[in-house]
């Protein structure tokens, strides 16, 4: 019988592994810039799934389940924001030592990051077209394409507590956001109004919607103190195209009823 060690159990070895610096020497600081971006991505695995776990919870209709993973998931969220001031303490010339080794790799292929813009909601397709063409990446995100999103789940939480969400809102294209509609405004002001508990469960899906704001307010700042207005790798448009994602909320009509309470 075999005996797990905490080596074994968490496959250590093969983990540390992983951190493989491409550049001469190597250079100093690409050990930092794989292993946080590595533990990114351990993270978005997380975030993933998590989502999925509140989802069902939604759908469910499980009002403590849901304030439970959403409680994890917007501290995973700071987590996430925090280390943004590891990986600036970096400057641009340490970046600049081993940039070129990057070659074609981008942020903006991160797969996982994409699903999880998915799941929440935040749809197009083309995000899709950055993924090699049969790939698993690219299937796990038409996969989440015809599922579900957060705030569909969310939506069907509320109807479930016998608030009047339009069914048209459910029979739609998944593979497109839900729009905004003046319709749900009308009833979340009334969740806002006249039930406590689903108003709190509403304010957490606000503050999910704000921390990835500030999450990409934070990145692009990053960008911009290390490359400035160079293009990124890949051909990315680097920081000018992220400061294009700032201050888009995902769920718009939670932040339109703030003008009616």
């Amino acid at each position: 019988m075999t005996v797990r060690t905490y080596g074994s159990y968490l496959k250590i070895d093969e983990l540390l592994s992983l951190q493989q610096p491409v550049s001469e020497g190597p250079e100093h600081d690409e050990m930092l810039f794989i292993v946080i971006h590595q533990v990114y991505e351990l993270w978005f695995k997380q975030m993933l799934w998590e989502v999925d776990w509140l989802r069902t919870a939604l759908i469910q209709g499980e009002l403590a389940r849901s304030m439970s993973a959403f409680k994890r998931m917007l501290t995973i969220l700071k987590t996430l924001v925090a280390q943004i001031d590891v990986l600036e303490t970096m400057t641009p010339v340490d970046f600049n030592s081993f940039r070129a080794r990057l070659d074609s790799a981008s942020g903006f292929q991160s797969a996982q990051f994409r699903e999880f813009e998915f799941a929440l909601g935040h749809r197009r397709r083309g995000p899709l077209a950055q993924m090699p063409p049969g790939s698993p990446e690219l299937a796990r995100l038409e996969q989440r394409l015809t599922e579900p999103s957060l705030y569909e789940a969310y939506l069907r939480f509320l109807a479930s507590r016998g608030y009047a969400i339009p069914r048209d809102l459910f029979e739609r294209d998944r593979s497109l956001p839900i729009p905004e509609d003046e319709r749900v405004r009308a009833q979340l002001v009334l969740v806002y109004r006249e039930d406590p508990a689903v108003r709190e469960l509403s304010e957490r899906l606000v503050d999910l919607d704000e921390g990835l704001q500030e999450w990409r307010y934070r990145h692009v700042k990053m960008v911009q103190r290390t490359i400035g207005t160079k293009r990124g790798t890949g051909g990315s448009a680097g920081a000018e195209y992220l400061k294009t994602t700032l201050f888009q909320p995902l769920f718009a009509d939670l932040w339109a009823i703030r003008s009616e309470l």
